[in-house]
């Protein structure tokens, strides 16, 4: 491959003062830092990482959001995940990492599809949150397959103190399903992690509280074995989850979830019961695995 030539160059980085100049001066300075033009024969491309995002700005480099909607979250294949805020970061993280699922998209699986609330101007003003409970009951209404909602914030969110728990919590009563409000503006975190963190404490606290109240009413059925295990932290991207599982199935274990690839909201529910979780990706899914252990003695 030929490198580019000098006027190239030179026309790559007027480009890039263009774009610069569609945004306010300090927000200007700091996008700087993001955008550069490789050149042939110098080794740093200059370009700044590992620095937080700016709430509003698109970004291709990980955020809280990011880890949340885009790793733990987006792949459960039966729940609607909300991109709750402006087009942008939905639209970004919209099907960008090949979980791979089995199912009919739009009747019993949604993995690959996009639900945003599309935020505009006069919804920062006023606050999205009669939009957002529109939205859960629309959304139930076009998909009755669907087996529950989150709610995936975006920056704006937490910068106009919209209540997504409180539309989460009465949104759930009315259809009856999970709706689980995920705090993983992108701002909060400069990579993925935090979004990994958050994710993991929300279905601590929104997810495995009706587990418990269904093993304790009766209304979970399960039937266990010595060698019920739980697969955390494989996204089956490219279909690995799909590897993994045969390979523990032939060995005489009871995979009874995914986490979250090829994955269902009713599998995390279930995963209170098993033996022993098996964790892949460690930097992902410690946080709740760590959880089950000492809530559920799950080693």
């Amino acid at each position: 491959m030929t490198p580019p030539d000098k006027n190239i160059v030179e026309e790559r980085k007027e480009l890039i003062q263009d774009v610069l100049k569609a945004y306010p001066e300090k927000a200007a300075k700091r996008r700087a830092k993001h955008l550069n033009v490789h050149e042939e024969g110098k080794s740093d491309c200059g370009v700044k990482s590992n620095v937080k995002s700016l709430p509003g700005v698109m970004t291709a480099r990980g955020c809280a959001y990011a880890g949340s909607k885009g790793v733990v979250w987006g792949p459960i294949k039966d729940m609607v995940h909300i991109s709750h805020g402006p087009v942008g970061c939905g639209y970004w993280s919209w099907s960008g990492r090949r979980n791979y699922y089995f199912g009919t998209t739009g009747v019993d699986t949604f993995g690959t599809m996009h639900f945003t609330s599309d935020f505009q101007e006069r919804d920062i003003v006023f606050g999205g949150d009669k939009k957002l409970t529109k939205m859960i009951q629309e959304i139930d209404e076009l998909f009755p397959l669907n087996r529950g909602v989150s709610v995936q914030s975006e920056c704006p969110i937490g910068l106009i103190g919209d209540d997504i728990e409180a539309v989460s919590k009465k949104a759930a009563k009315e259809i009856g399903k999970p709706v689980i409000p995920v705090r993983c503006e992108g701002f909060r975190g400069v990579s993925q992690s935090l979004g990994h963190h958050i994710a993991n404490d929300q279905i601590r606290d929104w997810v495995f509280p009706r587990a418990d109240q269904a093993k304790k009413d009766g209304s979970l059925k399960f039937e266990s074995t010595p060698y019920d295990v739980a697969i955390i932290g494989d996204y089956n991207i490219g279909g690995d989850a799909w590897a993994s599982r045969i390979l523990l199935e032939e060995i005489g274990l009871r995979v009874v979830a995914q986490w979250s690839g090829d994955g269902t909201i009713n599998e995390m529910l279930l995963t209170p019961n098993v033996k022993i979780n098996l964790i892949h990706c460690y930097r992902s899914m410690n946080y709740i695995s760590r959880h089950m252990e000492e809530a559920y003695g799950i080693p």
